[in-house]
């Protein structure tokens, strides 16, 4: 018989271990396309507590916006209930994934990726 102790009982993640993946790969693509932000002349980060913290801690301060950022994801989704917590971290994740999209093309084409797709 296996014993679950109480910080196991706990910890519930929210989401799914594929859902849970899918947010990290997303976030870590947005951190680096954040990060390069900065260091270009072409783009600009819009987030101003992101601007803030590169303005007071320089690269470090964008990276410590982005780990908080996925802390408040993780904590929100731990204190809601299931399904309620797979449904906000799914559409967590769609948001990062179309921010990061976004911040990928505009990096890499200079053009956002609205004017791409519209004529």
């Amino acid at each position: 018989m296996i014993g679950v102790t109480e910080l196991e009982s706990r910890l519930d993640p929210p989401g799914t271990p594929g859902l849970r993946a899918a947010f990290v790969g997303v976030w870590s693509v947005d951190l680096v396309a954040t990060i390069l932000f900065f260091t270009v002349p072409y783009a600009h980060e819009l987030n101003p507590v992101t601007v803030f913290l590169h303005d007071v801690f320089g690269l470090v301060g964008v990276v410590i916006a982005a780990v908080s950022y996925a802390v408040l994801v993780v904590g929100l989704g731990h204190a809601l209930s299931s399904p309620l917590d797979t449904g906000f971290v799914s559409l967590v994740v769609g948001l990062y994934a179309l921010f990061a999209s976004h911040n990928v093309v505009l990096l890499v084409s200079r053009e956002p990726l609205l004017t791409l797709l519209v004529p």
